[in-house]
């Protein structure tokens, strides 16, 4: 569920989305941060997302960090800061953390070799239709991902837009699947 917009709010209907997805019986539904980054203050942004879902009752397994080329600084190192400003903030506050990010958004945001958040699992995007990792490259200094999306925005047969992903039953960052 995303929880937090690149406009730089919380999403008004992620807490309540969380909570009917819970309430229909989904047993782990995770939220993800899609960080506004010309707002300033990554900490900030995780404090605001998860005061935000814990205040409405919502409760989330993981919050994924979606870092993908959108509005991100020329500047490397203080793409670098941003994004650990952020992990650190969520591992103060106790919050299970994953990334959101493809071989070449990692490239182009914080370089390949950027590795401060290699202890994170992984989800990674590589729209080629196979839901397995034989296409996976190292970065970041992940050398085993822990999620793949494999399709994006594909009609499903009840004419909903989806994206599909995929792990394999014996992830051990959670062993359960992710919203």
């Amino acid at each position: 569920v995303r929880a937090y917009r690149s406009t730089g709010t919380v999403d008004p209907n992620a807490a309540a989305t969380i909570i009917a997805a819970s309430e229909a019986g989904i047993k782990n539904v995770d939220a993800y941060l899609f960080p506004c980054v010309p707002c300033g203050d990554g900490a900030k942004q995780v404090r605001d997302t998860n005061d935000a879902l814990k205040s409405a009752g919502a409760n989330y397994g993981m919050l994924w960090l979606d870092i993908e080329r959108f509005k991100w600084n020329a500047d490397k190192s203080t793409d670098q800061a941003f994004i650990k400003d952020m992990i650190d903030e969520a591992s103060s506050l106790g919050i299970k953390t994953g990334i959101y990010a493809g071989y070449y958004s990692w490239e182009e945001i914080v370089g390949l070799d950027w590795d401060y958040a290699k202890s994170l699992p992984l989800w990674y995007a590589h729209y080629d239709n196979e839901a397995n990792f034989d296409d996976f490259k190292t970065y970041g200094g992940w050398t085993t991902p822990s999620i793949k999306q494999y399709i994006g925005d594909h009609t499903s047969s009840c004419g909903v837009d989806l994206d599909y992903d995929w792990y394999p039953d014996t992830n051990s960052f959670r062993g359960t699947s992710v919203m």
